[in-house]
């Protein structure tokens, strides 16, 4: 039996290399306008959370098939899979890091630097889900969304 994967991969791997570009988010638009939906974030957040562990299970489902349409649909769920936790990276950066996340005027640091170490726990788990097909990096992605929102809400 012929092997159509490879060219299949070849291909699809020309087509999305434009999606390793940075893409940008539209977390906020960054204009100091005191309009902010913490719990649409939020509820965005756990979409994506949910994708990229769906997209890896099935990624995993397909790996071992070598028909044309199993590597298409493998290479639509590792596009699918990057470009979603690349937008969760961009909302924890653009929109908590950059603008909800405020130094407290005083001395007490304790609840900012949990936020911070929050939200990095986030960036380091999406940038897991990149370089992995487990979906158990997609699971620890989402609690550390939920942590960071329990902490984040009791502030």
């Amino acid at each position: 039996m012929k092997n159509t994967i490879a060219p299949v991969l070849a291909l699809a791997a020309t087509f999305l290399s434009p999606l390793a570009l940075p893409q940008q988010a539209s977390a906020h638009c960054q204009v100091p306008c005191g309009i902010y939906g913490d719990e649409r974030v939020f509820g965005e957040l756990e979409e994506h959370a949910t994708t990229v562990t769906k997209a890896a299970k099935q990624i995993t489902e397909l790996a071992g098939k070598t028909d044309a349409q199993s590597a298409h649909q493998l290479a639509r769920w590792v596009a699918n899979k990057e470009s979603h936790a690349q937008s969760i990276q961009q909302i924890a950066l653009d929109y908590f890091l950059a603008q909800r996340i405020k130094m407290p005027a005083g001395d007490d640091k304790t609840a900012y630097n949990k936020h911070l170490g929050l939200v990095h726990a986030i960036i380091v788990h999406a940038m897991k889900v990149k370089q992995n097909a487990d979906p158990a990096h997609g699971e620890k992605l989402a609690a550390a969304i939920v942590a960071f929102k329990t902490a984040y809400n009791a502030k």
